[in-house]
């Protein structure tokens, strides 16, 4: 795959990826016609495209889920002729974008063909957006997501549990799990229901890498089932697109926080504090292991964070007029008594949602490279790029595929304590020691085939002879 190949395979992702977001608050099954229908015009105004079009995107993922809302690929035999002035326009839906990165592309186009510079139907939104794309302008390059309605200031709270989760890293304590004992940071990963404060998934982590939040929410969907929606702030771990193409494709979309939005990220922040405390109490136990560490935390979630009475549930209650035991109540207590089911799905879905997908050139020996290790192939892929897919948690376990190949499982190659300059090659590939000659012993059949024909051939002459001779 080309390098413009390869820019338009992820201009595609990203392109289904932002209609996902336009039409997940659609996806809703609470909504009745009437309010669906004023919702849709509501967000098509304020995207600046049509209605059909958000038609045709809730069409599109009906029927293809996630993959259904990538645009259709064009054949090149039906390639679209380019304006004679297309780089002219380029360059100004450039600068319409710089002015107001908040223009969609069909606005640009309108303001294009207002001012005279192409004339109206000649050049196509997507054709446009691809190229923005290509030149470091798209709509994740000028702004990742539009602000949730959830990111004001104001103080919200949804109504059930599983409607949104709100998610953020920790710093926790140093442990000596380094090299020669070295002190190493911990990161605590979570996922926190906004309705009960309920603490669907939490791990500390020796790293801070975008892999802890995909384990985090993986493992939050495993046990408790999918949800709505997510709230994150805007942390490299979160925007990673990984992580959003992995909900997105379980139906989830992404919300994120309005920059040095605090009070936005209250629930997650308060939880936090608790953090704190563990923190210090931590510190007493002189914890040698990330085990033993995680081992205390889920103890102390258990036995206290989930069973203390919280205050914020019972201000949400209070606002509503509605009365609150004289005990309060607690996370654990909140989540068991909501009245809104638990939506679980197959496990095997969930983890195929987030599995990292890649490509590699399958090498002269049959083998392709992944993080330093050779894994082997088959002798018939030589040449060409495969694809791999693999759980961040076990990146050993590769998983290639290629059109017309069942996909199969490769692990890495075992090098002996010897091995030569050249890549070795691998099992299937190389030379077996002959016990017999196999061309020798084919000759020796054939040979005593063809002296059977022969003798045969006399044998009959012979007959016919006597034959003859009695006539």
């Amino acid at each position: 795959m080309n390098t413009n190949q390869q820019t338009i395979k992820q201009w595609e992702e990203q392109e289904a990826l932002h209609r996902f977001q336009l039409i997940s608050p659609l996806l809703r099954e609470d909504l009745d016609d009437a309010k669906r229908l004023q919702l849709r015009k509501q967000i098509a105004e304020e995207n600046g495209i049509t209605v059909r079009s958000m038609y045709r995107y809730e069409k599109a993922y009906r029927e293809g889920q996630f993959s259904g809302l990538k645009p259709a690929t064009r054949k090149k035999h039906r390639s679209q002729k380019l304006p004679e002035n297309f780089e002219f326009l380029v360059e100004q839906a450039i600068q319409l974008r710089k002015e107001v990165p908040e223009r969609s592309v069909a606005q640009i186009i309108l303001i294009l063909e207002m001012e005279g510079h192409v004339a109206p139907g000649v050049l196509k939104r997507s054709t446009l957006e691809r190229h923005l794309y290509k030149r470091g302008f798209g709509r994740e390059h000028m702004e990742m997501y539009r602000d949730a309605r959830e990111s004001s200031s104001k103080r919200f709270c949804k109504p059930h549990r599983m409607m949104l989760i709100q998610g953020d890293i920790k710093y926790g304590p140093k442990l000596p799990i380094g090299k020669n004992g070295a002190k190493v940071q911990t990161y605590l990963s979570s996922a926190i229901d906004d309705h009960s404060r309920y603490i669907l998934s939490s791990r500390f982590y020796d790293n801070q890498e975008e892999t802890i939040v995909e384990d985090t929410f993986h493992q939050a969907i495993i046990r408790h089932g999918t949800f709505d929606a997510c709230y994150f702030d805007n942390g490299k771990q979160y925007v990673a697109r990984q992580l959003s193409y992995s909900l997105a494709r379980l139906g989830i979309r992404v919300n994120f926080a309005r920059i040095r939005s605090g009070k936005s990220k209250g629930k997650i922040e308060k939880f936090h504090q608790v953090v704190d405390s563990f923190n210090r109490e931590a510190k007493l136990k002189n914890i040698k292991s990330l085990e033993e560490l995680n081992r205390l935390w889920t103890i102390f979630l258990e036995e206290y964070y989930h069973k203390k009475p919280h205050r914020g549930i019972a201000e949400y209650y209070e606002s509503l007029g509605a009365a609150v035991p004289e005990n309060g109540i607690t996370p654990l207590q909140e989540w068991n008594r909501d009245t809104r089911p638990l939506n679980f799905i197959d496990a095997s879905v969930v983890s195929e949602a987030f599995l990292h997908h890649e490509e590699r050139k399958v090498d002269k020996g049959a083998c392709i490279s992944f993080r330093g290790l050779r894994y082997e192939t088959k002798p018939e892929l030589i040449g060409y790029k495969v694809g791999i897919s693999y759980d961040p948690a076990i990146p050993e376990v590769l998983t290639i595929t290629y059109p017309g190949y069942e996909p199969f499982t490769a692990r890495p190659l075992k090098i002996g304590s010897y091995c030569d300059k050249n890549p070795t090659l691998p099992i299937s590939m190389q030379e077996q020691k002959p016990t017999t000659s196999r061309f020798l012993n084919a000759l020796e059949a054939q040979h005593e085939k063809n002296r059977e024909q022969v003798a045969n051939a006399i044998s009959f002459a012979s007959y016919r002879k006597e034959a003859d001779g009695n006539v």
